[in-house]
């Protein structure tokens, strides 16, 4: 498959690419990125499929780091015992929507039967299309924990964190996922109030060592992230509450961090869905902390990947929710090409593919989208893509 005459955005770099034209193979991959004019020299002999971008923008398929297909609004509606079919239907369709909205990879943080995990299966296999899926599988909480009721695994003390954590390995995680703070789901729940010991933590945190992979922490404030950075947790969701001197550890430390500005500025979805009033309220009322805790991070210089806490391809005032949290982080001060690179390349090494995804470069993953405005010139020009394309193959086409 051939694609001519675009604009090629380098997302590394902040520019346009001096070449204007790739190629893919039929395993899916980038094995060319030059000039349209010597492509289409040799499109005579070759015959290639081509499709003629006439001037649009090439940008990398956009990666979403936090990602609940299964999830059920509001939260109390969950039922533990739920058929898996039925778990696997619901997030099929979030994952379809999420696909064709651009979203071609996605980074699952917990997924009721591990449905994550079936549903890569089942790709792999022919029976689904759906973005490239790298999955926790089920998170780990403790029994009165934030993910009580949500059908994670449950555990105590370091045993029990370590042989969980082993599970949802064993059944082919890609990484862990566990609660360090309370959240904003239920009444009378804080993000401010811990949920592990040192000893919890460290449990799942050997675990992924031992299997060559990181764990990723539901965190909402200071002294547990500190805690969790002190024991080697690699990746932070939320942060809710910090201070400076924790954004100022996280970035010595070099981990990740996706804001999920989106759920604390996401009212009018919120009601659409039918959230309870009390989460409703939670999330309003540590709003304006939840933004200037941001901006705490965004100046320290921590590395922010994109993540939504919801399904990502849900519209959010008229955007998939991945878009809707990237301009909120771009609102929020965090610079245009940093923006881009937190749903692109940056996002790509926190799920260590930065040699395969979230750039457009020979030996890459044919996973692209055109658009007709450039996104170096305003992120919000990613609102309207003419061309979604997934290991080479056409998944959208407006052109």
């Amino acid at each position: 498959m051939l694609l001519v005459n675009a604009k090629i955005v380098d997302v590394l770099n902040g520019e346009i690419s001096k070449f204007d034209a790739i190629r893919t193979n039929d395993q899916g991959e980038i094995v060319d990125v030059g000039a349209s004019t010597t492509f289409n020299r040799n499109l005579a002999k070759n015959q290639e499929p081509t499709i003629d971008l006439d001037g649009r923008y090439l940008f990398p398929g956009l990666i979403s780091c936090h990602t609940h297909l299964s999830v059920v609004f509001p939260f109390s509606l969950t039922d533990p015992n739920e058929d898996p079919a039925i778990t696997a239907f619901r997030a099929a369709e979030r994952a379809h929507d999420a696909l064709h909205a651009g979203i071609t990879t996605i980074r699952c943080v917990h997924e009721q039967n591990q449905v994550d995990l079936a549903l890569r299966r089942a790709a792999v296999a022919g029976w689904f299309n759906g973005p490239r899926i790298f999955g926790a599988g089920r998170a780990l909480s403790t029994p009165e924990g934030h993910g009580k009721g949500s059908a994670c695994s449950y555990a105590k003390d370091f045993d029990g964190f370590y042989q969980a954590a082993i599970n949802e390995l064993e059944a082919g995680a890609d990484h862990l996922k566990i609660f360090i703070t309370g959240g904003l789901a239920r009444a009378g729940e804080s993000p401010e109030d811990p949920e592990m010991t040192d000893d919890e933590i460290a449990g799942a945190v050997k675990a992924a060592q031992e299997h060559d992979t990181y764990v990723v922490a539901h965190a909402g404030e200071s002294t547990a992230i500190q805690q969790a950075l002190r024991l080697g947790v690699r990746s932070f969701e939320h942060g809710y509450v910090m201070d400076q001197q924790t954004v100022d550890a996280m970035a010595a430390k070099d981990v990740f961090y996706s804001p999920t500005l989106c759920v604390t500025r996401s009212e009018s979805w919120m009601r659409e869905k039918g959230f309870e009033e009390s989460s409703i309220q939670n999330c309003l009322a540590v709003s304006d902390r939840h933004l200037a805790s941001v901006k705490l991070a965004i100046k320290a210089g921590i590395k922010m990947t994109n993540g939504t806490d919801y399904p990502p391809g849900d519209l959010v005032d008229g955007v998939p929710a991945a878009l809707h949290e990237l301009f909120l982080m771009h609102e929020a001060g965090l610079s245009t090409v940093k923006a881009l690179q937190s749903i692109t390349s940056t996002a790509a090494s926190l799920i260590r593919q930065e040699n395969k995804l979230g750039q457009i470069k020979t030996g890459f993953y044919g996973d692209v989208i055109a658009l007709r405005n450039n996104p170096l010139d305003d992120p919000q020009n990613l609102r309207n893509i003419d061309l979604v394309m997934q290991n080479g193959q056409i998944v959208e086409s407006r052109l």
